[in-house]
């Protein structure tokens, strides 16, 4: 079962990425949209992309996560396919009051998709266990 963002959010998503596919920039209106359905978040998922702070870290088999650098310092994990984030304002506005549709860092991470900013990185499939393992470590 794929797990999906609701429609409209969908829709601007693909609308944003074929602008930039043609004109290499993110038209007036659709920041607009963007900013009514995320509120302060937008700006500052689109500040998080501006300073380049999304890196996709990819593994040999094919398995692969985002990480992304608060505004705080501090380094989230952001699984895309699943619209996680380990940072502590996804699980309490996100999951516990449903207050949000998504944090900032996971905007961030599908602003970075659609304007093609992440940066990349290569691992082995065990240095992605291990990066896993110790954000649970540190959660715990």
């Amino acid at each position: 079962m794929a797990v999906t963002l609701p429609a409209v959010v969908e829709e601007l998503l693909s609308e944003m990425a074929a602008a930039v596919k043609e004109t290499a920039r993110i038209p007036d209106e659709h920041l607009s949209s963007l900013k009514f359905i995320f509120g302060s978040s937008a700006i500052q998922a689109l500040d998080l992309v501006d300073r380049q702070s999304i890196t996709l870290i990819s593994s040999p088999s094919g398995r692969h996560i985002y990480q992304v650098l608060g505004s705080s310092g501090k380094t989230y994990t952001c699984l895309a396919s699943c619209h996680y984030c380990s940072c502590p304002a996804f699980a309490f506005s996100v999951l516990r009051k449903s207050e949000s549709l998504l944090c900032k860092h996971l905007l961030a991470v599908y602003l970075s998709q659609v304007m093609r900013t992440c940066q990349q990185l290569s691992v082995s499939d065990k240095q992605l266990t291990d990066m896993l393992l110790i954000e649970k470590k540190q959660e715990a």
